[in-house]
């Protein structure tokens, strides 16, 4: 794929990568301008938005149509040079991709100098950016009471603990009427074990009713809890009901607050952060600003021994042949495939198709197929080699660059992410995104100006900039990396600013309830 460092101001199209078969319009374009290009001078047919795609020559039905150097689909109409290329004449292209593994290695830049955050060290020597308590609920028949205790805590209760950074209920809608030992039960209580052991997390209240299928020792059981983790558990039915239990509860809650709050932060090398790639509201512009300015800051995580991890399977279906060749080893790109062969087991038999994904957000920004969102959204995982690949909510023990199989819904991806223990994430977003996920910050990257301008109260860094001319790929990745370790070290995101983050705890549920 191209990799673009910089735009010059004033310019009208851009080609990402020689070959191309279309140019993404920088601006509106309107029926008649003119733009000269090296080739000759391209009149535009029709109206193209700002992020949608222009043709620059003639394309026959049924031919593939090239853009990042691959395909993103193929025309289902002809198309000439100047018209707008969109879903009206650009369809999915169903062809079998060849897949290599470990042919490209790129040599990562050795860090001049050291970089630390101020963070929580924890008593299982892993790093934490967070000091929260969490409300972790057994079943979702436990979820009201839950934030019944949490809401306890709002409105400044907790300013004579300035060293706890909240208290939240993360709810869910399972628990109960589960086989344990289906794929989906395993899967959740694997994404409650991660958030029981993170970080983040300081100390955990295990809220259960009494009788489900995953009572609190299960939960606790298989989370490998760091020692200096406070531990406590309550069953509603045992405690006398819900009154009871939310009196109970904030007693619990207040004494640990006094022994969480005596912890400090200290300083602690970059290299132990591990760092979560999404992207949510994608449009025209991801795959040339956000995303490879997230890709840029990635790099220079791993180059300093640090971890960063991409996720959203279904939204890379059809780039990851662009992974696997990065993989370290043979195992670690056939698992990619693997879980790209379930996804599309998985899709055909909920009766839809990869092509499902993009949203009509994503179309309205300019992305037409699933591979051309997945082509800009490889780019958040920047050039670095492949370490590992990893199941929903798997602990990422692998230093490196890696891989997570999950949905490409956001709040179900990053869920997953943050039990795999993700301490920062960083979120690029070209429609506009309001998500948070407590108790990992969340900084929110838009890939556009006309975004930052109209809801900048919900985005952190304007990569908008890169498409405007005025910076550079690499000048706004270095203010992603500057970010992350800014945020790592306590300042607040956007989203922690407005408190978001509790109600965007989702985790994957599939499989059979009874």
């Amino acid at each position: 794929m191209s990799h673009i460092s910089s735009i010059a101001t004033g310019t009208s199209v851009l080609v990402m990568a020689k070959g191309d078969d279309v140019a993404v319009a920088l601006r509106d374009l309107v029926p008649g301008e003119t733009i000269d290009l090296p080739d000759g001078v391209l009149t535009v047919v029709a109206a193209v938005p700002s992020g949608h795609k222009i043709a620059l020559g003639h394309v026959d039905a049924g031919v593939t149509v090239h853009k990042y150097g691959q395909s993103i689909g193929v025309a289902t109409a002809p198309i000439e040079r100047g018209e707008h290329v969109h879903s009206h004449n650009l369809g999915m292209d169903l062809g079998a991709r060849v897949h290599e593994f470990g042919t490209v290695h790129t040599e990562l830049p050795v860090p001049t100098e050291r970089r630390t955050f101020d963070g929580y060290r924890r008593a299982d020597g892993r790093a934490g950016t967070r000091n929260y308590i969490a409300i972790l609920t057994t079943v979702n028949c436990s979820g009201t009471t839950a934030k019944l205790i949490a809401d306890r805590f709002r409105g400044g209760v907790l300013d004579r603990f300035p060293h706890v950074d909240g208290v939240i209920a993360l709810t869910h809608q399972s628990g109960c009427g589960l086989v344990l030992e289906s794929e989906g039960a395993q899967m959740l209580v694997r994404t409650l074990n991660g958030y029981a052991a993170h970080p983040n997390i300081a100390g955990v209240l295990v809220l259960s009713l009494g009788c489900e299928m995953t009572p609190a020792d299960v939960i606790l059981s298989g989370g490998d809890l760091p020692a200096d983790t406070l531990v406590e558990t309550m069953s509603i039915q045992e405690t006398g009901g819900m009154r009871a239990t939310v009196a109970a509860g904030v007693e619990k809650i207040l004494a640990m607050a006094e022994k969480l709050d005596e912890r400090r932060r200290e300083p602690i090398d970059i290299s132990e952060l591990v760092l979560g790639l999404n992207c949510g509201g994608s449009d025209g512009y991801s795959g040339i600003t956000a995303n490879p300015a997230l890709g840029w800051a990635s790099d220079v995580l791993v180059a300093n021994g640090g971890t960063s991890v991409l996720a959203e399977t279904p939204e890379i279906y059809g780039a990851e042949h662009l992974l696997t060749a990065r993989a370290t080893t043979r195992e670690v790109g056939l698992k990619l495939i693997d879980r790209i062969d379930w996804w599309e087991k998985y899709i055909v038999t909920g009766g839809g198709t990869m092509d499902n994904n993009p949203s009509p957000g994503n179309k309205a920004g300019g992305i037409t197929t699933i591979l051309e969102k997945s082509l800009g959204a490889v780019a958040k995982a920047g050039r670095a080699d492949l370490a590992a690949v990893y199941e929903y909510a798997e602990p990422m023990a692998v230093r490196g660059l890696g891989f997570m199989d999950t949905p490409g819904y956001d709040p179900v991806s990053v869920t997953g992410l943050v039990a795999g223990g993700a301490t920062v994430v960083v979120f690029t977003t070209g429609r506009g995104s309001v998500f948070g996920c407590k108790p990992t910050p969340s900084i929110k990257v838009g890939t556009n100006t006309e975004l930052f301008l109209r809801q900048g109260d919900d985005v952190d860094i304007n990569a908008g900039r890169i498409a405007d001319g005025t910076a550079s790929v690499d000048e706004v990745g270095a203010e992603i990396l500057e970010m992350i370790i800014a945020v790592a070290s306590g300042t607040q995101t956007t989203s922690e600013e407005f408190d978001v983050g509790q109600e965007e705890f989702v985790p994957w549920h599939i499989g059979a309830v009874t």
